[in-house]
């Protein structure tokens, strides 16, 4: 029987498919995304990366269908991926802080049956307010420096409060995982999950 596999390990991503009332499973990639071939603008980096995680684990599977993602923030003309420490995510809040900044996601999509595939990236602005040195030391006081690729966790904790507006996909923000484009892709690889 035919099943749609996620290609991550992320609990967020695979919270927020659940929400669909598919069954699938996840079963995480293990890639490097650090490799020196990976491509410098963002959207061609998570479509990269994105393909190679669904390719991975596609190895491991016959007959089904293959969701890989990757994502990653962008502002002033650089990719924001997780900090490394404290004090990374301490200059960045800072320079996001009034300023608009940019989320991206790459899906790659396989149906191994078919052999088709789909490779999609959705941009979601992020408007942040402005912010204060106070603030900005009580949320990296929590150990909330890593949580998230932009440097904050833009779903119910403190940091949420820094955004005060967005442009695009919600769940691409929140969840790594914009759910109205996966189910347009499902319909189009896959037409018979979503009419069974």
């Amino acid at each position: 029987m035919t099943k749609i596999i996620l290609a991550t390990s992320s609990k967020s991503r695979i919270k927020a498919f659940k929400s669909l009332g598919l069954e699938f499973i996840a079963q995480a990639s293990y890639i490097d995304e650090y490799n020196r071939d990976r491509p410098k603008e963002p959207k061609e980096l998570v479509k990269y990366l994105a393909k190679k995680k669904a390719e991975t684990v596609a190895k491991n599977f016959s007959n089904d269908i293959v969701i890989g993602f990757d994502s990653v923030g962008y502002f002033d003309n650089r990719i924001l991926e997780k900090p490394r420490s404290k004090s990374e995510a301490f200059d960045r809040l800072r320079s996001l802080s009034g300023n608009m900044h940019e989320y991206y996601t790459g899906i790659y999509m396989i149906n191994l049956e078919s052999r088709e595939n789909l490779s999609e990236v959705v941009k979601t602005r992020i408007y942040m307010r402005k912010l204060n040195d106070k603030e900005i030391n009580r949320y990296l006081g929590q150990d909330n420096f890593n949580a998230h690729v932009l440097g904050y966790n833009p779903l119910f904790e403190y940091s949420s409060t820094f955004i005060y507006k967005i442009k695009g996909s919600h769940t691409n923000l929140i969840h790594g995982i914009p759910l109205g484009t996966i189910v347009r892709m499902l319909n189009y690889i896959a037409y018979k999950f979503l009419c069974a």
